[in-house]
């Protein structure tokens, strides 16, 4: 049996729900498919993510998706490139290479979300904030021991309940459609 690591993060500055975690929650409310699933949520803090990702990560899961809210996008992103960069500039692994590229295969799972009507698209790389972080130190602590678990991290859009709690115009995508992106990746990468 595949076993998956799905995380999320929890709620962060004017957010009071990040539609990564009520994504992984309803996911789980409905999933009885054959792909063994083991979810966790982070904290928005980069040493305590670091430290408990590099635990959960040592327990040799064969696929890792690491999903967060992206505020302002409109589609599914499969993000394809962690850096090694913090957001003011320095590295998050001094002995780290300048970048991973996702070892998943992005294009089938692109494939399969528009096969299903889920808008998606390929992200150059997952900014230089937490959630590139995530993905960056990710595939680092699956290379240092040994390069077994598939790694990815995937934005997801804000939920329409959180647009209009907030008062503003910024796109949504329903948190149904998006617990259904995350199955058929998960089970693209099987």
């Amino acid at each position: 049996m595949t076993r998956i690591l799905l995380t999320a993060f929890e709620p962060y500055d004017r957010w009071k729900e990040n539609s990564s975690w009520l994504a992984l929650i309803d996911l789980t409310s409905w999933y009885d498919g054959d792909l063994e699933l083991v979810t966790r949520r982070y904290p928005v803090d980069l040493a305590v993510m670091r430290e408990r990702l590099q635990a959960d990560l040592s327990q040799g899961f064969d696929t890792v998706i690491h999903l967060g809210q992206s505020p302002g996008a409109s589609v599914v992103q499969l993000e394809s490139t962690g850096l090694n960069t913090r957001s003011d500039g320095t590295a998050l692994q001094v002995d780290g290479p300048v970048a991973y590229r996702s070892n998943c295969d992005l294009h089938t799972c692109h494939q399969r979300l528009g096969d299903a009507g889920i808008p998606s698209k390929i992200s150059h790389h997952a900014g230089t904030f937490l959630c590139n972080a995530t993905l960056y130190l990710s595939q680092h602590f699956s290379a240092m021991t040994g390069g077994r678990s598939q790694c990815l991290f995937v934005h997801l859009p804000l939920s329409p309940a959180q647009v209009a709690a907030d008062g503003s115009a910024l796109p949504s995508m329903s948190i149904p459609m998006q617990s259904a992106a995350i199955a058929l990746i998960a089970q693209a990468l099987q």
